[in-house]
Order: structure tokens, then C-alpha cells, then sequence
């Protein structure tokens, strides 16, 4: 019999899971069903999710049970975010996913450690805390939310980091994406390696 332990990543701080569409980067678009998880320390001042950031507000809850909750959808793909998901040791819920035909796509800053078996991760680093080297070489693409004119160098700087077959995305900040998107557009015009994420769920108005 199993013992659940938040060690052996058989219990997860939940914050939230729903089926919806992926509305950034490289799947944008694609029906996924998203598991979010609490606990973050990595504390971006326009993170619109600050509320994941105590893992303690969010039950500990079996990854059996999510993975039965995962597997009632159509779309047999999971994004795995936060928070920062690398907190945590994913790699029992992403074997029960995989096991039953489930991609797992994970967003992550790249802080911690790697853990679980992966069909994508999106590295999206954050400056208050460096990304490790190992997740960098293994993305499958680099987004990169732009805040500011100096976001732009900082990107660049990551994009030495990952490997050639990496997908590159500058993606607006949301509160400053009137002020920022039209930047964004005259970079990628100059600079065609990085494409354009948009928050599309935003502009669809659904989770």
C-alpha cells in the first residue's frame, strides 16, 4: 500500500485544475486540462497569480486523484504550473498521466531542480531567481514576459542558454500590453528568431 507524502509527490498542494484552452505560447490553442499548483518564492511583482504563493492555503491533495480528474477530458494533454511547480517532486503524477496516454507540459522559472518526465516544458525565467542550467537545456521553448525596454537584452541572454531546437516567444506583461505589444512586434520584425505569445485566454475572457 502506498504511503501519500508530499516527499514522494503523491500529495500536491492544489491550488486549482480545470479543462480549458492554452492560451500562450507554443500550444496555445490546444484544449488541455491545467493543474496548478501553490507554493512560489520566486515573487514577480506582476505575477497575476500571487495568490498560488503560499503552498500552505492549498490542500494537500493525492496525485491519484487528479490524474482521475485529468483523465475525464478529451484533450489528453496537462499543463503542470503555479507557483512554481519544480518545488515538488512530479515524478509519480507525471508516470500516471503518461501511463495513460496523457502528454504533461510543464511552465516553470526553472528555479528548482528537475523532477518528472516531460513531453514540454516552457521555461518562462524570471530575474529574481535564475533558472537552473539543466532546465534550460532541456526546453522546448523560452518565454519571456516583457515588462520593459530592458526585458528585451535579458532575453537575449537566456536565448545563449538553451539549446539550438528551442522556440523562442516574447510575451506582452498583461497590465502593460497596450504600452509593450507594439515594442514586442518592431523586435520580432528585426529579430525573426522570437515569435509573438499573447495571452489569448485573456482575450477570450475563460480560464
Amino acid at each position: 500500500m502506498m504511503v501519500h507524502t508530499l516527499e514522494s509527490g503523491t500529495l500536491l498542494p492544489l491550488m486549482e485544475e480545470f479543462y480549458t484552452i492554452q492560451g500562450e505560447g507554443y500550444h496555445a490553442g490546444k484544449a488541455a486540462y491545467f493543474i496548478r499548483l501553490g507554493g512560489c518564492d520566486v515573487g514577480c511583482h506582476w505575477c497575476d497569480v500571487k495568490e498560488s504563493w503560499d503552498a500552505a492555503l492549498h490542500p494537500l491533495t493525492a496525485a491519484d486523484d487528479i490524474v482521475k480528474n485529468a483523465e475525464k477530458h478529451p484533450g489528453k494533454a496537462v499543463v503542470i504550473t503555479g507557483g512554481e511547480p519544480f518545488m515538488y517532486n512530479l515524478d509519480y503524477l507525471t508516470s500516471e498521466l503518461q501511463k495513460r496516454g496523457i502528454q504533461t507540459f510543464i511552465e516553470t522559472s526553472g528555479a528548482y531542480p528537475l523532477s518528472g518526465s516531460w513531453d514540454w516544458i516552457c521555461l518562462s525565467p524570471k530575474k529574481f531567481k535564475a533558472p537552473m542550467p539543466e532546465i534550460s537545456q532541456l526546453a522546448g521553448e523560452l518565454k519571456v514576459i516583457v515588462f520593459n525596454k530592458s526585458d528585451f537584452i535579458w532575453a537575449e541572454e537566456h536565448a545563449k542558454l538553451v539549446s539550438k531546437a528551442c522556440k523562442f516567444y516574447l510575451q506582452p506583461e498583461w497590465s502593460k500590453a497596450s504600452l509593450i505589444t507594439p515594442l514586442i512586434i518592431e523586435y520580432v520584425k528585426q529579430n525573426p528568431k522570437w515569435e509573438i505569445s499573447l495571452q489569448i485566454h485573456k482575450y477570450l475572457n475563460i480560464p
